[in-house]
């Protein structure tokens, strides 16, 4: 299999380097795109130097900060183009960690989807305030309440996709942002009827830099769960079925 991690950031210089290694290291299939949101801190241009030093690591470079979703959806366009047969979506940040890719692949072998679930097995987050960590699963609870999306953590950003369920999706009709950008490709994928999996994963506060969350994005993913509960899949105009 050819299989792409894709890493959005955005002042993640710190971690650049250590991440990719990180990434690679794990299993020789796995190549790395790095889409960087034209980072301030000089990313791109940390991005650049690691591509020149390794031929399985990819760069796209965008004009300004155009959002977390975004960014995903440019990087599976680039998957599609570069026929991967696995694309992984995965946080710059150690937030995930690289040590499940190899279980993700396991489990794809199997299935169309699959996700990395912090609430699967109880709750398995680490170094997180606990106000935020009841915003998080009790809004993973709200979501599945108001979809009927049957995951325990639909808002999570550590996945990995089978090329073709990707290639099945209008992805220009995809607007959304940061956690509202996750419900809404999972709901996608389960309403398509695709065989989503989840499986457990320890999520661990970021090492270094400083979360992207706002006020935007929490009202987004507030907003979205009833934008997919009344529109279904009208909003997206699939193109084909799997």
């Amino acid at each position: 299999m050819k299989c792409l991690v894709i890493i959005p950031t955005y002042n993640e210089i710190d971690n650049l380097a250590d991440i990719t290694s990180a990434v690679l290291s794990v299993d020789k299939r796995l190549d790395v795109l790095i889409v960087d949101d034209n980072s301030p801190d000089g990313t791109g241009r940390k991005a650049d130097l690691l591509a020149k030093q390794d031929s399985r690591i990819h760069v796209m470079h965008r004009e300004s900060k155009l959002g977390l979703g975004a960014a995903y959806i440019a990087g599976f366009k680039y998957a599609i183009k570069q026929k991967y047969d696995v694309i992984f979506e995965m946080d710059a940040d150690f937030s995930h960690n690289p040590k499940y890719l190899p279980v993700f692949l396991n489990y794809i072998e199997n299935c169309d989807v699959v996700l990395g679930s912090r609430y699967l097995n109880g709750v398995n987050v680490i170094n997180w305030p606990m106000h935020r960590l009841m915003l998080s699963f009790c809004a993973n609870k709200y979501v599945k309440i108001v979809t009927g999306l049957p995951v325990c953590d639909a808002t999570g950003g550590f996945k990995c996709f089978r090329r073709e369920v990707l290639e099945s999706i209008n992805l220009d009709r995809i607007s959304s942002e940061g956690y509202a950008f996750q419900i809404e490709i999972n709901y996608i994928c389960w309403k398509m009827g695709f065989n989503v999996r989840e499986i457990p994963i320890v999520f661990v506060e970021r090492r270094s830099g400083t979360t992207k969350m706002s006020k935007k994005i929490i009202l987004e993913a507030v907003w979205t769960p009833w934008k997919l509960k009344f529109l279904g899949l009208k909003h997206v105009k699939v193109d084909k079925q799997y």
